[in-house]
């Protein structure tokens, strides 16, 4: 079963960049962008980290917090935040537990290969732990603008 508009978002516990595990119901109170990206040092997903660290001030005013999540172990997140100065954490999924809850570990194509990824995908879970928004199949251009506009618009 994936997680649904409405639906209490179940908690769950990853390994952070900061070494630390987190817990989901450590935000309650809290609105979480919670985005799922395939792979760190990519172009897409460099361009997508980058754009939410450029607009974290705005998120945070807004009582927002930002949590990147894919499969990359945590020493490979390290060394992306490092890289971009990304102000957020990151979550290593590594057996796709959480990507599997929300509906984004997929069958993927590219030049013809198939194999599992994620698909780039970004959900809004609001301060009582509900999902509240959710983009799938997320094009980078533009998105992180319009989750901080859902947030003002709808959250606020």
């Amino acid at each position: 079963m994936t997680v649904e508009i409405g639906m209490n978002v179940p908690d769950f516990e990853l390994k952070a960049s900061n070494g630390e595990t987190v817990n989901l119901s450590k935000f309650h109170g809290t609105n979480v962008v919670l985005y799922f990206y395939p792979k760190d040092m990519t172009p897409g997903c460099t361009t997508e980290a980058c754009d939410f660290r450029d607009q974290i001030q705005q998120f945070t005013e807004l009582n927002a917090v930002i949590l990147g999540v894919s499969p990359d172990p945590v020493d490979r997140h390290q060394k992306f935040i490092e890289k971009y100065g990304l102000p957020f954490l990151l979550l290593a999924d590594t057996e796709h537990q959480v990507a599997d809850a929300f509906g984004v570990w997929k069958l993927k194509k590219n030049f013809g290969k198939e194999y599992m990824g994620i698909e780039r995908s970004t959900f809004i879970i609001d301060k009582d732990g509900k999902l509240a928004k959710e983009w799938r199949k997320v094009k980078v251009k533009g998105h992180v603008e319009e989750a901080l506009t859902y947030i003002k618009e709808q959250l606020n």
